[in-house]
């Protein structure tokens, strides 16, 4: 079947196409993607103002119009930090089920990184043993951990690189002092998660993904995507503290030139960068192992789970009742 995951997120609104079948490897066949960066849209009160919703309804019209071209069976439409935290969400959501017919399930936190960590485990498989997965998103950072298939502990925290690049880095370059800020601030809401983690071991492998990590593992030397989704992609803490100083010296037509780094995104480099390494210190991780597959491959994991195993065994059917499945699976094995 021809599935597709529409995917609101605080940097992109996302329709990623997939041939996916319960068993089977899902294999992507299209992906559509518009840049909003919804998280530098909030204004003062943190509400999404009229011209950032006005583009969301048109982006997702769009892509439901490309999912139906597409000839999509099944679309899994849902939305994350941006829309979870803005102060008018609820409005957003109502306009773009009134105006597209959409009706977008916000994913909790926790649940972001329980449907991260799923696409991860299957990825690498059982032989990884235990994982700690990082997921550095524009609105929230989503960290997971454990043996299996969804993790012993989940959080999400408000360190995604877009919004702190819009509340905490305004100059470019940005000012030494506002570097520094926001470095002590990162290190402060991470270091308050650490001790709920390290109590459960040392991790047998630490993964990263999405945009963020992949990006920075680019620029310090990983294969290019034209090599192939197979190729071993690392992040070494050595390199990127080498990078994140140069970084914050760095204007953002600066860092467009940089190897793997999109325009979109260069802006929200820095930020993503002290994310990262303030993540691998504090964790006391040398090297991240890149992982091609993410949330939207979660989503559509959680999906063909539900269809093998079907209602009578507890499945979930909706994206809505896969969060709150997952939520579930993380409190029992917590």
């Amino acid at each position: 079947m021809r599935l597709g995951v529409l995917d609101v997120g605080s940097n992109t609104v996302h329709l990623l196409v997939m041939d996916a079948h319960p068993g089977a490897r899902p294999l992507p066949a299209y992906s559509h993607k518009a840049e909003l960066r919804l998280a530098e849209l909030l204004d003062a009160q943190g509400a999404i103002g009229a011209a950032g919703v006005e583009r969301l309804v048109a982006t997702v019209a769009d892509a439901m119009r490309v999912a139906e071209d597409k000839g999509v069976e099944d679309v899994l439409p849902f939305a994350t930090s941006a829309v979870r935290e803005a102060a008018n969400g609820e409005e957003v959501l109502a306009r773009v089920e009134r105006e597209t017919g959409v009706r977008l399930t916000v994913l909790a936190g926790p649940d972001e990184a329980r449907l991260t960590f799923l696409a991860v485990r299957r990825w690498f498989g059982w032989s990884a043993g235990q994982l700690l997965g990082l997921d550095i998103g524009g609105g929230s950072l989503e960290i997971g951990f454990g043996m299996d298939e969804y993790p012993a502990t989940a959080v999400s925290l408000p360190l995604g690189a877009g919004r702190l690049t819009n509340d905490w880095l305004p100059g470019d370059p940005p000012k030494h002092h506002d570097v520094r800020a926001l470095r002590r601030h990162i290190r402060t809401e991470i270091g308050r998660t650490v001790a709920d983690f390290a109590k459960l071991g040392r991790p047998d492998l630490a993964v990263g993904t999405s945009k963020t990590f992949k990006q920075l593992a680019r620029m310090a030397g990983a294969a290019r995507s034209a090599e192939g989704l197979y190729k071993k992609r690392v992040l070494e803490r050595s390199s990127l503290e080498e990078w994140v100083p140069r970084l914050a010296e760095m204007k953002v037509e600066q860092r467009r030139k940089l190897p793997g780094v999109s325009e979109g995104r260069a802006r929200q480099l820095l930020a993503g960068a002290l994310v990262a390494e303030a993540a691998m210190d504090l964790f006391e991780i040398e090297e991240l192992e890149i992982c091609p597959w993410a949330l939207r491959e979660g989503v559509i994991l959680r999906k063909l789970d539900v269809l093998a195993g079907g209602p009578a065994n507890g499945g979930p059917e909706t994206v809505e009742e896969a969060g709150r499945g997952v939520a579930e699976v993380g409190r029992r094995k917590g």
